[in-house]
């Protein structure tokens, strides 16, 4: 149950991906004095040592954000991203990696509230630690629940301000994640059904994780955005990730056309092999 580690994957090609869209989605939700919350329901350690033995023993963060650090010429919404991974790494040099708590930390203003899920003992641990030296105005805004975020979630949607973001990011080493996902997003619209809900996958060999977008989009909702990326070729023991996606539930209107310049930019940068792909659906009311 308490196995999985992000430290060994942060900074990898899916973790690009997500917090590119999770960017766009602060930046946007800012735009308005109104506050929001973001809710995190996998929230991890927060930050990253990108030079500890985590990260280095598989270095997955180098066929990730390694590979766009110094690329040129990428789209808004990548340099968006690249300005907070920058901003943590002043000197130029990747020493740390942002999860998604911390990226929303760093976006958030003073009137905006955390609500952060994890079950993982030690992660929850580097967590509090990590929000600790962050200082006072972090610890006020900030709720951290050392318990599971699927069944959380309820207690805060709607929120006073009806306004919020929601991120859903398992690892699905447990394969009744993927019903989890279903069952939660279902509960959720109909508690709140113009919350904005961000939901990652893997893609891996397991039927469950090709059903989940279509899954998602039975759900019903009249507006959502499905961003997929293919880096390498599935290998031939069926192990391992090969890419990941990000449907999300509700996104900006801005979102849609943001992703359709950045999603060749990022495939053209991480693409590993002739098998790289990407795809890009969404419907809107």
């Amino acid at each position: 149950m308490f196995s999985y580690r992000h430290g060994f994957h942060a900074g990898n090609h899916a973790d690009v991906l997500k917090h590119i869209v999770l960017v766009h989605l602060l930046n946007y939700y800012n735009q308005k004095d109104t506050a929001y919350s973001f809710i995190d329901l996998h929230a991890g350690a927060g930050l990253y040592d990108l030079e500890g033995q985590w990260a280095q023993k598989r270095s997955e963060f180098a066929e990730g954000i390694g590979k766009i650090w110094a690329a040129k010429g990428a789209p808004p919404a990548v340099k968006a991203y690249l300005d907070v991974i920058r901003d943590l790494n002043p000197d130029g040099a990747l020493h740390v990696y942002p999860g998604s708590p911390w990226i929303a930390l760093e976006a958030c203003r003073e009137q905006d509230r955390l609500r952060l899920y994890e079950m993982h003992p030690s992660e929850a641990e580097f967590l509090l630690k990590n929000l600790e030296q962050r200082g006072a105005r972090t610890l006020r805004q900030t709720t951290l629940y050392d318990s599971d975020g699927f069944a959380g979630l309820k207690a805060h949607i709607p929120p006073v301000t009806r306004r919020a973001i929601v991120l859903i990011d398992p690892s699905y080493e447990d394969k009744k994640d993927y019903r989890r996902v279903i069952d939660t997003m279902r509960d959720a619209l109909q508690r709140f059904p113009t919350g904005c809900y961000a939901i990652w996958y893997p893609q891996v060999q397991r039927r469950e994780a090709q059903d989940l977008p279509r899954q998602l989009e039975r759900l019903g909702a009249k507006n959502w955005l499905h961003a997929s990326l293919t880096v390498i070729q599935s290998s031939e023991d069926g192990l391992g990730l090969h890419g990941s996606g990000v449907f999300v539930i509700n996104p900006p209107y801005t979102l849609q056309g943001a992703m359709k310049d950045a999603m060749p930019w990022l495939l053209k940068t991480m693409g590993q092999d002739d098998r790289a792909a990407y795809q890009l659906d969404y419907l809107a009311d």
